[in-house]
């Protein structure tokens, strides 16, 4: 996939320009680069992973193609306690998968976001996994996990074709205003 493809997935779900973001398992950038194309340069993006040298390649990226978007780097387990402000939303982008308890992982999010708040999703569309996205969740079966999480307004953005696991899909919740 390329730039436009991680723009395309997203748009949808980003209703206008600035606001303060996370990336949750941002790794080297691509759907960083994405938001940041979305959100401007009145933006914020905290961008976590716990891979130290994919954070310096985001953050290399980033300088390079959006240096008037403020990124904030975070070394970190998204999973775990981290100095965040409220955020107007959330992007996961094929980092859910690597959980084996999708519920958990939701209303941690839920609760790191503003009133109103929405979480962007970007997963594999099937519920069957293998040894490197060991539990994806088909549409179906996030948008269940993600209402019982709390979230309101679900709903499929998009969906794009994938050569591991069939195809990829993006989908927004938000946080009950």
């Amino acid at each position: 996939m390329d730039h436009t493809a991680h723009v395309k997935l997203l748009a949808g779900g980003i209703p206008e320009r600035g606001g303060i973001w996370a990336d949750l398992g941002a790794g080297s950038g691509a759907f960083t680069l994405a938001l940041a194309d979305l959100i401007g340069a009145d933006g914020v993006i905290h961008a976590v992973d716990r891979d130290v040298r994919a954070l310096n390649e985001n953050e290399r990226q980033m300088a390079a193609r959006f240096p008037a978007v403020k990124l904030i780097v975070h070394a970190a387990d998204f999973m775990q306690p981290l100095n965040l402000p409220p955020l107007d939303g959330v992007v996961m982008a094929n980092s859910l998968h690597f959980h084996r308890d999708p519920l958990a992982v939701l209303r941690q999010t839920w609760s790191r976001l503003k009133p109103g708040g929405r979480l962007l999703l970007v997963e594999y569309n099937t519920d069957h996994g293998n040894t490197w996205v060991p539990h994806p969740l088909a549409y179906p079966t996030w948008a269940e996990v993600a209402a019982r999480a709390g979230f309101v307004n679900i709903r499929q953005l998009a969906a794009v074709p994938s050569r591991f696991l069939g195809e990829m899909y993006s989908a927004c919740a938000e946080r009950r205003p």
